[in-house]
């Protein structure tokens, strides 16, 4: 939260009402389901729970014990069947579940019956290495149709995934292995990013001389390459794959789906459990809802599967409403900074959900990027995973949906397992920079340090949930006491998800992270209002922000920034720029202009390395980073540029 002394920049007004062709044809155009779901959640989301295939009923909706929820108490039912199996016995039997492409261009398409399939024949392996309702299976693979038929699988077994982005190192892969106790891992021969051959088994083999409970590995062959098979504990997938007859393990609503470690590179991972039956529920609904789903539409969410958004709207939301997701296994800039829209084009994508920082680095390449290919067939675009400052909002609705396409900007969190703050398309007014209203059924406010509701719309304070919504997370994967302390001591039955917000007539902004707060002389300066402040300057791209120790001030501001394309910066003019802008007190103590930031393949920036090079301290583990050149040369940048 900023001081109330300074202007901030985030005072955005304008607002877009949706195209009334687009609210016309809505699967949601009146606002006041909000009021309708806030008199009775439990109603609400009974109604959306009832749109799955349950084996038994529940006997209960809710029963909380702060902070602790069971969802759909007593009832029975299998995400794997409702994801897969259901539609291949109705309808959508031929209809194309997963449309895949890799990096190369090869392509492949599941329809609804092969997906069931490929599910229980991937089950039966399972159940033939073991696997049995409880066991954890850690999944390190590409983003190729595999992984979600094994993510799938193991639902459908009644075992607890564990899925471990592809781009982490062996360390990164055995300490989650390790702390899960997986008896299986799937992983692949390889990958592919930007043409190189990522060597995934190699790495798994690494990781697993410190992982003894591992007991067989089922190795996906993508890269058709040679690699090391352990005898006796290594098998090539499709010569595991079992008959297609596995039946589906009946689960409890509250029995656990996955656990999903999150991403930090310093600590005990936290592994975020989630569970079958309110997971299940959230994310089928948010994705219907907030996306407008059609039956004709084809989704693309650029989310890897290793990160939650792609568990909640790659795999679970999307195939549990039936619908056609598009999948894609490499960069966005390989071999062009066009293979988005080259996608969108040729696959005749209708929704399209990415991060802000994909959108900046489209920013950054140059609008003639999407220009070159025809994006006419997008209804409705959408953003996850961090705030998005307006300029970037404006310049995604500008040039990649046309000034036609509504946005909807969704907060949530791996914690949360679905959308929680967001506008619905077809009902709701966008504002840049705001991520929305509080979805249907759930129940956000903005509070102070004594956990009072913070009412003026110009006034900072922590975002707070107060009631709880099915897809919550249920506990820290063997470690409660976190889960506790965590989330729900600073509010004792609140649960505080450690963003900061402010609210404007309703409308919810998410400050970022509250302790992505840097003090400067006592003055509490948010990080994202300075980046926001930065981008907002005509030649900025991307911006990134962090705090350095300093002795006179306690700390000072120094930022990284990325020019756009044929943009000269000047240290000196952008300082002043944020002076101007927020007001002295916020004016950088250095701002760094670097072609690149340390991003992780994913491209999440990792402000930790930029806080460790702003202080000169040694990083630490960097191999997650799609450039690990990039901190040195942002050292020498540091040194070298002139102060001032």
């Amino acid at each position: 939260m900023t001081e109330p002394a300074i202007e901030s920049l985030l005072s955005e007004e304008r607002a877009f009402e949706p195209p009334p062709a687009f609210r016309a044809q809505a699967l949601v155009a009146d606002p006041a389901i909000r009021e309708r779901a806030a008199r009775d959640p439990e109603a609400f989301w009974a109604r959306e729970a009832r749109e799955l295939r349950w084996d038994a009923p529940w006997t209960r909706v809710l029963d909380w014990d702060p902070p602790h929820a069971k969802w759909f108490v007593g009832g029975k039912l299998n995400a794997s069947v409702n994801c897969a199996q259901r539609h291949a016995e109705g309808t959508r039997r031929a209809k194309r579940a997963i449309v895949w492409e890799g990096e190369s261009g090869d392509t492949r398409t599941l329809t609804y019956a092969d997906l069931a399939r490929d599910v229980r024949r991937a089950a039966g392996a399972l159940r033939a290495l073991g696997v049995r309702k409880g066991d954890r299976v850690a999944i390190y693979l590409p983003m190729v149709p595999e992984i979600a038929v094994a993510m799938l699988a193991c639902a459908h077994v009644g075992a607890i995934h564990s899925v471990v982005f592809a781009g982490f190192s062996a360390m990164a892969l055995a300490s989650r292995v390790q702390d899960a106790g997986a008896k299986v891992v799937v992983t692949a021969d390889g990958g592919f990013r930007r043409g190189a051959l990522l060597p995934l088994k190699a790495t798994v083999d690494e990781a697993l001389a410190s992982c003894p409970t591992v007991e067989k590995v089922l190795v996906v062959r993508r890269a058709k390459g040679e690699c090391a098979m352990q005898v006796g504990r290594d098998l090539w997938w499709d010569d595991a794959l079992g008959p297609d007859d596995c039946p589906a393990e009946s689960m409890d609503a509250e029995d656990p789906l996955f656990t999903l470690y999150t991403s930090g590179t310093t600590g005990k991972p936290k592994g975020v459990l989630h569970t079958t039956g309110g997971y299940l529920t959230g994310v089928a609904a948010t994705t219907r809802m907030v996306f407008d789903l059609r039956e004709d539409d084809v989704y693309f969410c650029t989310a890897d599967c290793g990160w939650v958004t792609g568990h909640s709207y790659v795999v679970y939301g999307p195939l549990a409403n039936g619908a056609t997701v598009l999948m894609y296994e490499g960069a966005p800039d390989f071999p062009d900074k066009a293979r988005f829209w080259a996608l969108v084009e040729k696959h005749k994508v209708t929704i399209f959900y990415t991060a802000p920082t994909a959108i900046r680095s489209f920013m950054q390449w140059g609008p003639e990027w999407p220009a070159k290919h025809d994006l006419s067939s997008l209804r409705l675009l959408g953003t996850v995973g961090e705030p998005i400052n307006p300029e970037a909002w404006t310049w995604y609705r500008t040039h990649v949906g046309k000034d036609r396409c509504p946005i909807v900007d969704t907060w949530w969190q791996t914690e949360t397992g679905m959308i929680m703050i967001t506008t619905l398309p077809g009902a709701d007014a966008a504002r840049p920079g705001f991520a929305g209203l509080p979805f249907p059924g759930t129940d956000a406010d903005v509070v102070d340090e004594q956990g009072r509701s913070v009412t003026d719309p110009h006034q900072g304070g922590y975002l707070v949930i107060r009631k709880p919504w099915p897809a919550m997370f249920r506990t820290l994967w063997q470690d409660e006491a976190r889960y506790r302390s965590e989330y729900w001591s600073r509010f004792p039955g609140v649960y505080f998800p450690k963003d900061g917000a402010k609210r404007d007539a309703g409308y919810y902004m998410i400050l970022g992270r509250v302790d992505d707060v840097i003090k400067v002389a006592g003055h509490r300066i948010g990080t994202m209002e300075v980046e926001s402040a930065l981008v907002a300057h005509p030649g900025v791209a991307e911006a990134a922000v962090v705090g350095k120790a300093d002795a006179i001030k306690g700390e000072v501001i120094v930022a990284y920034v990325i020019p756009r394309s044929g943009a000269t910066l000047r240290e000196a003019e952008l300082r002043e720029h944020v002076a101007r802008t927020l007001g002295a007190i916020a004016r950088p103590e250095r701002v760094v202009v670097t072609p690149d930031l340390p991003k992780t393949r994913s491209g999440k920036i990792m402000r930790r390395l930029l806080r460790d090079v702003a202080e000169g301290r040694a990083t630490g583990d960097a191999t997650t980073l799609a450039d690990p050149g990039v901190v040195d040369r942002l050292r020498a940048a540091l040194e070298t540029r002139p102060h001032g």
